[in-house]
């Protein structure tokens, strides 16, 4: 009973103020962990640390990570994450540099505003109930959640994307109504999503348009989009820092982002993230929990009234960017988020609708074994990922798993009876303690997946006061290292590098598998070696224990 009030107030506060409620629920769904988790390996470290290069150089042009250019993706989330950094800096926060948790703050930011846009944005598709439900799901989705807690580009793209094709949505359903201001702001969001991802944000309303024109064989919209000044207007906000970065990188930055990544990315499955066709269907079970199990009638129900403009619209937005990310050869599950804002649109509209389809017998328990699955799956590895990376149950892991169960049992109950509306809402609500167990009190915990927070306190400890450059490492490269050291880190490429780095008052930390080649190397040269610490860990990126060895050269 007391649930069931608690339940009821939350429904009435959000009716009364939408987007308050929504504000609040994506806090209880972001903050845990926000804090408490260190900077993760590769990608966060490598965005945060080009953003600190930044701040700490003056250049803000160019992306550099340690001593090498970072010519991959464009600028826009580096300029969010320092000026983030800036605003904390000039409130008083100590050190907001050295905290990882400041150049998250983008991302957490673009999530909202994402849930946000969803909402405002959904409505002239499918009503205002069913926009404030959809950004509910959008808020809880499980890769969206991750998202905020990385410090890198992909959930301030989803906020561009959300408000580009919304407003999309409404010069298509009412091309008469769409005013200039509206299509400017069209065209100033995608060119945004530029500086954020290069042509990732402008593919989707470009795909949507060309799917739209074909099915509906013409395009009355495109008029109303003010495509004579409004792409100028798109490239003017991204032309800028373009040029600029051109001039100071003499042209490399094009030839490595476009050539040696986005290219790279389409014709091979680049650093080993390669997925066969279908990958994301199998992914969008766990990334989109815990709605994800009512996609399948909500699609179906979608594609039967698909001669509806705003169910065409939605099917348009998703169907043809989904299928070109399966055909590229890299996939990552988070790839296809600028697509999920219209899954749970549709899926929203399928849940209040109260014409819908009920789904068969077959998809019924099929639709039940998914949720159950996901939630039991989430309980078990939060406490098995602690036993195999540092060979210990973490305690608070084991909330994860009744947590799970907790969200499964309510959901099934709520929906017994055809209520799919209140059983969404609550498993995102009840998503909340699962988040909380695993992100809050087992990830900051399992002490081995944090090598460099542990290194630079060791380092702390056993050489105090050591300058950065007079650090060297081998056989361990993860730019987390940098973060939590320093830029000037050396990172050495083989044992004589080592050796030859190792002179009075340095250090060089040495990876169990390169350790045999550094003594041999040292005695060969008769350097004696003084060990002064070590430490365990596991090195997630690379799945596989590592012990990493300090040594000084002996007096």
């Amino acid at each position: 009973m007391q649930l069931s009030d608690t339940f009821a107030r939350g429904e009435a506060l959000a009716t009364r103020r939408p987007r308050l409620a929504l504000i609040l629920l994506c806090l209880c769904l972001y903050l845990p962990g926000f804090f408490t988790i260190p900077a993760l390996d590769r990608d966060e470290a490598r965005f945060a640390q080009a953003s600190r290069q930044m701040l700490d150089s003056g250049d803000y042009v160019r992306m550099r990570v340690g001593e090498e250019d970072r010519n991959k993706k464009p600028v826009g989330i580096h300029w969010a994450q320092t000026a983030a950094v800036h605003a904390l800096e000039a409130v008083g926060v100590p050190e907001a540099r050295r905290q990882i948790w400041a150049y998250r703050i983008p991302s957490m930011l673009g999530a909202i505003l994402a849930v946000l846009a969803t909402f405002q944005l959904g409505r002239a598709l499918v009503g205002r109930r069913a926009a404030l439900l959809a950004g509910a799901l959008l808020a809880g989705c499980m890769v969206l959640v991750v998202e905020t807690h990385i410090a890198k580009t992909d959930a301030a793209l989803l906020a561009t994307v959300a408000a580009a094709m919304g407003l999309f949505g409404m010069a298509y359903l009412r091309p008469g109504a769409f005013t200039a201001r509206q299509a400017a702001g069209f065209w100033a969001v995608l060119g945004v999503s530029i500086l954020l991802k290069g042509p990732i944000g402008p593919m989707v309303p470009l795909l949507t348009g060309i799917t739209l024109a074909v099915m509906d064989r013409g395009a009355p919209w495109l008029r109303a989009l003010r495509l004579a000044w409004g792409i100028p207007l798109m490239i003017a906000i991204a032309a800028p820092w373009m040029v600029a970065i051109g001039i100071a990188t003499e042209g490399r930055f094009f030839a490595e982002a476009v050539g040696n990544d986005m290219i790279a990315k389409v014709g091979s499955g680049e650093e080993k993230h390669w997925g066969p066709p279908g990958f994301y269907i199998l992914t969008f079970i766990i990334a989109a929990f815990p709605t994800a199990w009512l996609a399948m009638p909500a699609l179906r129900h979608a594609w039967l009234q698909r001669s509806l403009p705003a169910t065409r619209f939605l099917l348009a937005w998703l169907v043809p960017s989904w299928l070109l990310f399966e055909a590229v050869q890299t996939k990552l599950p988070h790839y296809t988020l600028p697509l999920f804002p219209a899954l749970m649109l549709l899926i929203a509209h399928w849940a209040l609708d109260p014409l819908r389809l009920a789904p068969p017998r077959w998809m019924l328990w099929a639709m039940r074994a998914l949720l159950v699955g996901v939630a039991l799956g989430l309980g078990i590895v939060a406490p098995v990922a602690g036993y195999l990376m540092g060979g210990y149950v973490v305690r608070t892991s084991l909330f994860a798993l009744p947590a799970g169960l907790l969200l499964a049992w309510a959901v099934l109950a709520a929906t017994r009876n055809g209520n799919w509306a209140r059983g969404a809402v609550l498993g995102v609500v009840l998503a909340v303690p699962v988040y909380v167990s695993v992100l809050e009190l087992t990830l900051p915990r399992i002490e081995a997946m944090w090598i460099s927070p542990r290194l630079g306190d060791t380092l702390e400890r056993v050489a105090p006061g050591l300058p950065a450059r007079d650090f060297g490492m081998l056989g361990h490269a993860e730019p987390s290292v940098l973060f939590r050291v320093g830029a000037e880190v050396r990172l050495l490429p083989d044992a004589a590098a080592a050796v030859d780095f190792l002179t009075d008052g340095r250090v060089v930390a040495v990876a169990h598998r390169q350790e045999a080649a550094f003594q041999a190397e040292a005695a060969r040269r008769g350097l004696r070696l003084s060990e002064i610490a070590n430490l365990d860990g596991y090195n997630y990126s690379r799945g596989r224990p590592v012990t990493l060895l300090l040594y000084r050269k002996a007096p």
